[in-house]
């Protein structure tokens, strides 16, 4: 049994490698344009073969993040989203994922400021609170009791 190919759900813009930004970059200002109209703009800083482009405009088409048409024998590609939607989309993706949608989480980070943790578990009443010994702590107390030498007391070196 064969299963043909569908295209891939993936949305996400953080989902695209670094070459298929630098054309969606190349091709947002533009508006639309041809394979060899995207490589020869992307050369002075990303100089790369026209089939690489084509196969990365190919790429962004099964995504769904452009749309082409064709135009003699070559494909016109036009982006599905503005830049700046794309841009509002990468960054809520960044907020969701890393800082758990605290946008305050994000202004403290960029500003240097060490945020205090989001609080994950709800402290449930009547159980002690006392915090758990970790395994660093449980190292820094043997650690004291030998001397601050690390090994367990009576014994001064290691042969």
């Amino acid at each position: 049994m064969t299963y043909a190919k569908t295209p891939s759900p993936r949305h996400a813009l953080l989902d695209l490698a670094p070459l298929e930004l630098d054309c969606l970059n190349i091709l947002w200002p533009m508006g639309e344009g041809t394979v060899r109209e995207i490589r020869d703009a992307l050369a002075p800083r990303r100089p790369r073969a026209y089939t690489t482009i084509m196969t990365i405009m190919d790429r962004l088409a099964r995504k769904g993040i452009v749309e082409r048409r064709k135009n003699g024998r070559a494909y016109i590609y036009k982006p599905n989203l503005t830049a700046e939607d794309a841009r509002a989309h990468a960054l809520a993706q960044v907020i969701d994922s890393f800082f758990g949608g605290s946008k305050e989480s994000v202004i403290a980070h960029l500003d240097g400021a060490q945020p205090k943790p989001a609080t994950l578990v709800t402290p449930v009443s009547g159980i002690d609170a006392d915090p758990v010994p970790t395994a660093n702590a449980s190292a820094a107390a043997a650690a004291a009791g030998s001397g601050g030498t690390g090994r367990p007391a009576g014994i001064t070196s290691i042969k």
